[in-house]
């Protein structure tokens, strides 16, 4: 055998009567081969290029999609359905624009409360100073949403933290510009008051940044906690106009009571007043329509119907005188009826001339 291998090789090569070594030649797949093939395998490469880059987006509702060419925001956003873009080159920013909530309270309350859908934020309570320079602490809740038609606006200047810049501030800005200007003892009475002040000047504020990035929706002054000794002054001078309101009702009361028993009396005295003029008016009438009878009577005593009552008298006497001869009968002057008066057992007896 050679010593040396490389001129050995080299004698077998040049040798033609030994065959020579051949690598083995690449089939493609049948499947592959012709124009359907060539399909096949771009389709193939673009359904491996999709699962690894996915160049489509699915917006939901509630949400925009900005999209970024190379880091530059598109100024119309992507509404809900589905979008496609070019991976490596664009890429697609999606912001929430349902309802936002902002809570702030106190330290032990913060983070008590869920947030399932990310649109509640819990921060501590709002720490200010009354129109003296007292502490006070303000529990009170802000909801807005994201402008839409803004998102790209907003997303480029404020950043995807935007609540925390645009909506904080303003809120704990406005709470102390408003608290600073009442009395620690005028909040609770004012709290209606102050509460519009709030909302209002919020929503103002908001209206007034340019592009108008957000949308405001609601506002709640929860609560309003004073110092110890503020609160306990506040409850002294409630009882004291408790005291003073029942005092006051209790004279309303007495009055009204007096007011009553007065009515009372007055009704029973008009009673008696009108039962007493119905009396003396019945009576009035009653003698009234007696002295027209005696009228009517007096002008109907002809001298004719006299002397017929005489005459009728004196049948009567006459009668009278048969069945008693003993009837003493006494005329009474310049009268027409005399008096009978009749002995009967030694018993007298008058009898009317209208009576017998």
């Amino acid at each position: 055998m050679p010593a040396d291998l490389n001129e050995w090789m080299n004698k077998n090569s040049n040798n033609d009567n030994k065959p020579k070594f051949e690598p083995p030649k690449f089939e493609p797949p049948k499947f592959i081969k012709g124009s359907n093939g060539f399909l096949l395998v771009i389709i193939a490469i673009i359904f491996v290029f999709g699962l690894l880059f996915k160049p489509w987006v699915i917006i939901n509702e509630g949400e925009i999609g900005i999209l970024a060419t190379t880091g530059k925001f598109a100024k119309e956003p992507l509404y809900p359905g589905m979008h496609f873009y070019i991976p490596l080159i664009q890429k697609v920013i999606i912001v929430d624009t349902k309802v936002h909530m902002i809570s702030y309270k106190r330290l032990q309350e913060v983070g008590s409360m869920p947030d399932r859908y990310g649109t509640i934020k819990v921060y501590p309570a709002i720490n200010v100073l009354d129109a003296r320079g007292l502490p006070i602490t303000v529990e009170l809740s802000v909801s807005y949403r994201l402008n839409p038609n803004e998102a790209a606006y907003t997303i480029k200047t404020y950043g995807l933290n935007w609540e925390d810049k645009i909506i904080n501030p303003i809120v704990r800005d406005v709470v102390r510009n408003v608290i600073g200007k009442y009395p620690a003892e005028d909040l609770p009475v004012k709290r209606n008051e102050i509460a519009m002040q709030i909302e209002n000047q919020i929503r103002d504020t908001l209206s007034k940044i340019e592009h108008k990035p957000v949308m405001f929706e609601s506002f709640q002054l929860r609560d309003i906690i004073l110092p110890e000794n503020i609160r306990r002054q506040i409850e002294r001078v409630q009882i004291a106009k408790q005291e003073a309101e029942r005092a006051k009702y209790e004279v309303l009361r007495a009055k009204q009571e007096a007011q009553k028993e007065a009515a009372i009396a007055q009704g029973k005295a008009n009673a008696a007043k009108i039962e007493a003029q119905g009396k003396a008016d019945a009576k009035l009438i009653e003698a009234s329509a007696e002295a027209k009878a005696n009228s009517i009577i007096s002008k109907s005593l002809t001298q004719n119907l006299l002397k017929l009552k005489e005459i009728e008298v004196q049948g009567k006497f006459n009668e009278a005188l048969k069945a008693n001869p003993n009837a003493k009968i006494f005329l009474t002057p310049g009268g027409a009826v005399p008096n009978i008066w009749m002995n009967i057992d030694d018993k007298k007896k008058v009898i009317s001339n209208g009576n017998n």
